[in-house]
């Protein structure tokens, strides 16, 4: 595996043969075309395998050359293909979450599909995107199944009526959010040429609890002093970074409401949408998220990126 230094910006797309796995492969490939980053196609290869390659380094010396017949499969069906980004192609060892983790260490992203060919179908995550997306070094894009493969064309290519499905959606509470993931997504959102909408929720103690989607109401006049301060408080976060990425069109959304509900609500004409991992009071080797971060894995329309805080 090429080493860290040389890994900045890459992205490792996790494949196991499942269709899952394939769509969150073509979403990296377009994001690879779109950005110029290099796409590393990763399989762990199965138990039985490693066994093998095992047993045969022991009695021989040197590790088997066998081909992984899944990645020889992707190979095979991305030749002729136009308008591909740099593919390069690695088998890995070890237990699946882990070896995804230690080949993503210092990448630009590791993108996995929702599900992969093991667990019940029922699941809305598999266990190996909810490890991942909890332990992972880097950034994890998570591709729902049905969701969009491909990144939008940018936005003065599209007409009027498709705008809104050319921009990156952050999830930003401006007194938590980390630096690393609004930089994130002002990054992405520069290098695919996508607009931004940033979107902070409050609860409006006053109102009932929203179902999850519903649209942001409209607030009660004695509200108003509180949606200022929040607005104010938003556009303070955001000025550094509009500073540091003059080219991107920054939008901002504030208002009373369920913030995983909104979210969800606003991805249905997002390309992506950016989550912090939210982990400062769990325990180091725990496998959950914030909750707003889950509830985007489980229930998002879009790919959702899932940014770790800083060790």
């Amino acid at each position: 595996m090429t080493e860290n230094g040389m890994k900045q910006g890459q992205i490792i797309a996790a494949v196991d043969g499942s269709e899952h796995s394939l769509k969150a492969l073509e979403w990296a490939l377009a994001t690879g075309a779109a950005t110029g980053a290099e796409v590393v196609v990763a399989h762990v290869l199965p138990d039985h395998a490693q066994v093998w390659q095992a047993r045969r380094t022991a009695v021989v010396g040197e590790p088997p050359e066998t081909p992984d017949p899944v990645t020889e499969n992707v190979r095979l069906s991305l030749q002729g293909r136009g308008a591909l980004p740099r593919v390069r192609y690695e088998s890995l060892g070890g237990e699946v979450p882990g070896a995804l983790n230690r080949a993503a260490e210092g990448a630009g992203m590791l993108v996995l599909g929702s599900r992969g060919r093991g667990g019940f179908a029922s699941l809305l995550l598999g266990s190996t995107s909810r490890s991942c997306t909890a332990t992972a070094p880097c950034p994890v894009v998570v591709v729902p199944h049905a969701a969009r493969v491909a990144p939008p064309e940018p936005a003065d290519g599209q007409d009027a009526g498709a705008a809104g499905t050319n921009r990156i959606l952050l999830g930003l509470e401006p007194t938590e959010t980390e630096d690393q993931v609004v930089d994130f997504a002002f990054r992405q959102a520069a290098a695919g040429a996508h607009a931004l909408t940033a979107l902070t929720a409050f609860r409006d103690p006053v109102a009932p609890l929203p179902l999850i989607g519903a649209p942001m109401a409209g607030l009660p006049e004695d509200t108003a002093p509180l949606l200022r301060e929040i607005e104010r408080a938003q556009h303070e976060r955001l000025d550094p970074f509009s500073r540091r990425y003059p080219q991107v069109v920054l939008d901002t959304l504030v208002g009373p409401g369920d913030a995983a509900g909104q979210l969800v609500g606003q991805s249905e004409t997002a390309a992506l949408l950016v989550v912090g991992r939210h982990r400062s009071r769990l325990r180091a080797d725990s496998l959950l998220v914030g909750s707003v971060t889950n509830a985007a894995l489980l229930h998002a329309h879009c790919p959702v990126a899932v940014v770790p805080a800083p060790a």
